[in-house]
């Protein structure tokens, strides 16, 4: 399987029926707009693609160098240089190699970016009354991020928001990604009940399917 098909994936076919009537429920009683964007990564992560790379390069250089040259540098800077190339294509393929040399605050930025483009990108901003609600997962990092339009961040702050992306990111971590979800949208659901209860000529104006964007990672 290839690394960029992992989103249609990451929720088998039951799974994604099982999210999509979990959302329908609850927003048959809130006003509340909830939608599930899963992407691949939330960034390329170019530094640590190099750094990796460079890394791996030279440690095969020098253990090449040590055992066939006597530790010779003028076999091991070339074949540093050489390695470089093959070893980057090997990060560019297999993007997971990208965590060791990632770093944490990285990671928690371009997550938190990818996850503003991700409620942009796919309107949640336009509802009438802004009460998009944003479960944003990125399968690389294996972390979640919720966010909420205005409308309801005035009274539902950022707080209760993290405790959903914290359920669902402990659910991921225990292989239970689906379960951990339906019950965050849920828990969701009835905190936007007691402040956005559904009104008369409420419309769904965004679609219940889970977004599946395994391309248009965020450079941060």
């Amino acid at each position: 399987m290839r690394y960029h098909e992992k989103t249609e994936h990451f929720f088998t076919k039951d799974e994604q029926g099982r999210i999509k009537n979990a959302t329908k429920g609850v927003e048959l009683k809130t006003i509340g707009e909830i939608a599930v964007v899963v992407v691949d990564q939330s960034s390329y992560y170019r530094e640590a693609e190099v750094i990796g790379a460079v890394f791996s390069a030279s440690l095969v250089a020098f253990i090449v160098s040590a055992v066939f040259f006597h530790a010779s540098l003028w076999f091991y800077v070339p074949l540093s240089f050489l390695l470089f190339f093959p070893a980057r294509f090997v990060f560019q393929r297999a993007p997971q190699l990208k965590k060791v040399f990632m770093g944490r605050e990285r990671e928690e930025l371009a997550v938190r970016q990818r996850a503003v483009k991700a409620f942009y990108d796919n309107g949640l901003y336009k509802t009438r009354q802004n009460t998009g609600f944003l479960f944003f997962i990125s399968i690389l990092e294996r972390k979640v991020w919720v966010l909420a339009d205005i409308g309801i961040l005035v009274k539902i702050k950022q707080e209760a928001l993290n405790r959903f992306a914290d359920m669902v990111s402990k659910g991921i971590h225990e292989g239970r990604a689906c379960d951990a979800l339906c019950e965050a949208i849920k828990e969701a659901g009835e905190l936007l009940e007691q402040h956005y209860p559904v009104t008369q000529g409420d419309v769904n104006e965004l679609g219940n399917e889970i977004i599946c964007d395994p391309g248009g990672e965020c450079e941060a």
